[in-house]
C-alpha cells in the first residue's frame, strides 16, 4: 500500500458504525491498484450524531467519495446536494460521488440485488416480487425492482411503529412508477404471505432473520409456499445458506444467497466512483468464493 500513496492519491471512505468488520477496503483498494488508479480507500468509524462533520469533512478534504453503512444511510442523505432518484424515493444513502465540490448521494444496495440475479440469469422485468421486511435493504429492493419494471410488489413487514413508513413507501413506488401494483400487509399473517409467495415469481427475505443468531429461524413459516421454479432470494449473507434457502431448495426452488448482492451493490459504487468496470470476475474469486 505505501509504494502507492503519493501526494496525488486521491481519498475515498466507508462511513458507519461499527465498521471495522467490513470487507469494502480490500474490495476496492484491490480494484484500484489492479486499474492504476491512484485512489485510497479507508474505513471510519463515524456514529450517526458525527455525519454532518464527517460529509462537511469529504468536501473539505477534496474526497473522491465514499459509501455509507448502517446506521449512517438516512442521516448522510440529508447532507447532499442532490439526491439519485432511487435514493430520493427511499432516503437514504449507501454511496456519495463528489462531482467537483458537489456531492450526490445514490443507493446501490437494490441494483445490487438486481443485477446479482441477472449473474444468476433472472430477469425481473414484468415479475411479481414478494419482499419480506421494510428496513432499508428492503426499501432499496423494492424500488429499484419497481425502477427496473416489476409488475407488482407484495410487501410484508412488522405492523410495528413503522408499518405506516412502509405504507408511505408503497405509495412514493405507486407515484413513481405509475401503473405498478404495490401492496403491504402484516408479516405475520402467514396464511396471506403463504398465499402471496405462491402467486410469485420472486420471493425476497430481507429481514435480519436467518442472520447470526436467528440462523435457526425462517420468516416463510409454510412450506407449502415454495415450488419448483420459484425464486427464493435471502439478502442475508452470514450464514451464506440461511434457514430460508435451505428449506426452498428442498422444495426445488432456484436460490439465491446475499453475498453476490453484496458484491453487485460495490461493483454499481465502483462505477460511480471511477467511471471504470471493478474487475468483477478477479473480485469474485479473490473476496467472494
Amino acid at each position: 500500500m505505501e509504494s502507492r500513496i503519493s501526494g496525488h492519491t486521491v481519498l475515498m471512505a466507508l462511513i458507519g458504525s461499527p465498521v471495522g468488520h467490513s470487507g469494502s477496503p480490500a474490495m476496492y483498494n484491490y480494484s484500484f491498484q489492479r486499474l492504476g488508479l491512484d485512489y485510497a480507500y479507508v474505513a471510519l468509524d463515524i456514529k450517526e450524531d458525527e455525519v454532518k462533520d464527517a460529509i462537511a469533512a469529504m468536501k473539505l478534504f477534496h474526497m473522491k467519495g465514499g459509501n455509507v453503512t448502517m446506521p449512517d444511510k438516512t442521516e448522510a442523505a440529508k447532507y447532499m446536494d442532490e439526491l439519485s432518484p432511487a435514493a430520493q424515493i427511499i432516503g437514504a444513502i449507501n454511496t456519495i460521488v463528489n462531482e467537483d465540490g458537489r456531492l450526490v448521494g445514490h443507493i446501490t444496495d437494490g441494483e445490487g440485488f438486481v443485477n446479482n440475479l441477472k449473474d444468476h440469469g433472472i430477469d425481473i422485468k414484468g415479475k411479481k416480487i414478494t419482499v419480506a421486511g421494510g428496513g432499508g435493504a428492503a426499501t432499496a429492493i423494492q424500488v429499484q425492482c419497481a425502477l427496473d419494471g416489476v409488475s407488482e410488489i407484495t410487501i410484508f413487514n412488522k405492523k410495528d411503529a413503522f408499518f405506516t413508513r412502509t405504507e408511505a413507501t408503497a405509495q412514493k413506488i405507486r407515484a413513481a412508477v405509475p401503473g405498478i401494483v404495490v401492496n403491504v400487509y402484516d408479516i405475520d399473517d402467514i396464511a396471506k404471505m403463504t398465499e402471496e409467495i405462491k402467486s410469485s415469481d420472486i420471493f425476497v427475505n430481507a429481514t435480519i432473520v436467518g442472520m447470526k443468531p436467528l440462523d435457526d429461524l425462517s420468516v416463510v413459516k409454510d412450506l407449502s409456499a415454495f415450488r419448483p421454479g420459484l425464486v427464493v432470494c435471502d439478502a442475508v449473507y452470514n450464514p451464506e445458506e440461511t434457514k430460508l434457502l435451505r428449506e426452498a431448495k428442498e422444495a426445488g426452488c432456484i436460490c439465491v444467497g446475499g453475498k453476490g448482492m453484496l458484491l453487485w451493490q460495490g461493483v454499481s459504487a465502483f462505477k460511480l466512483f471511477t467511471g471504470k468496470d471493478m474487475p468483477v470476475e478477479e473480485v469474485k474469486e479473490r473476496f467472494f468464493s
